[in-house]
């Protein structure tokens, strides 16, 4: 049987007064905190277990306490709410609390009066902390923050060298990057499969085994990744000295892309980067995406040769 039909869920329905305006900004605090999601107007969700719980039981009793009401349900099934559905609510609603942390860190890197790096570093890592306490179905987007993280902190080491790898030491490898591949993702592997291993094989995995048995890339803890201010099909050029100056074109627009940072002034990969989500989203297989995601930058590249 497969973890997602042996999910159970809590539903919490609440209603306070309108007068009660402290009283509602409160719980509304509280419910956030605790990483539900609304269902629909005042009613709030967690996925079941005694800890979960016990949060509601405690936020129903301080409901009633202000002089509201709320009612605590268990339930195996929601009507018109798949599970699949149900994990993509809690996804979304942790994908913009990374995404705003990652906001932050990318701010203070763009900052030259930068911020005390511990104090920023502390600050930051609590509130990741906290995300992920509330990240019950681990949100994709929770790997991107550790990657700027790690990014973040190694800027000042990883500018000072540049690790230069030769293409023949990679030849007929297999290649290891995460699921529901994305701008860098999909350039890196088109760059990998053009520029430096024309017989490599993909696969896709959550995080990189111990083993290394595959050569890993834009993932936490990867071969290559995200170094300094480069995006891992950046770090790919400079580390295999990559000269076609096309592809050092692409790398500006997948960075922009990517980043969001508006370095380069470069909007070309965006389309392709809404594109590629939008396959992503209508369920495309990773290795589809990559084939589809290739023929989008091979004619890039053709376009941009002859002009």
């Amino acid at each position: 049987m497969s973890v997602k039909k042996k999910l159970a869920w809590l539903l919490l329905l609440v209603r306070l007064p309108a007068t009660h305006k402290v009283e509602r900004v409160a719980i509304w605090r509280k419910l956030k905190k605790s990483g539900a999601v609304a269902l629909q107007t005042s009613t709030y969700l967690l996925p079941d277990d005694p800890s979960r719980y016990e949060t509601f039981q405690w936020l129903t009793q301080h409901i009633r306490d202000a002089g509201g009401d709320a009612t605590l349900i268990r339930a195996r099934e929601i009507e018109g709410f798949s599970n699949d559905k149900l994990i993509a609510l809690f996804n979304v609603a942790r994908a913009k609390e990374y995404s705003a942390l990652s906001d932050l860190i990318r701010a203070a890197a763009r900052n030259r009066k930068k911020p005390s790096t511990s104090v920023f570093m502390e600050r930051i890592r609590k509130q990741f902390r906290d995300i992920r306490e509330t990240d019950f179905f681990n949100c994709p987007r929770a790997q991107d923050v550790e990657m700027l993280l790690g990014k973040f902190e190694g800027t000042q080491s990883a500018e000072a060298a540049v690790l230069k790898f030769r293409a023949r030491d990679y030849t007929d490898k297999t290649w290891l990057t995460r699921p529901r591949p994305e701008i860098d993702r999909v350039g890196s592997a088109w760059l990998i499969r053009k520029f430096i291993d024309p017989r490599a094989k993909f696969i896709f995995a959550k995080k990189a085994p111990a083993n290394r048995a595959a050569v890993s890339f834009d993932m936490l803890d990867a071969d290559f990744s995200h170094r300094g201010d480069d995006c891992t099909f950046e770090t790919l050029i400079k580390n295999f000295r990559i000269q076609d100056r096309i592809v050092r074109k692409i790398g500006e627009m997948v960075h922009d892309a990517d980043l969001d940072d508006n370095k380069f002034e470069r909007t070309e990969c965006i389309g392709i980067d809404r594109v590629l989500k939008g396959w992503a989203k209508e369920s495309v297989s990773d290795q589809e995406i990559l084939r589809r995601g290739f023929q989008c930058f091979d004619a890039l590249h053709a376009f941009l040769r002859r002009i």
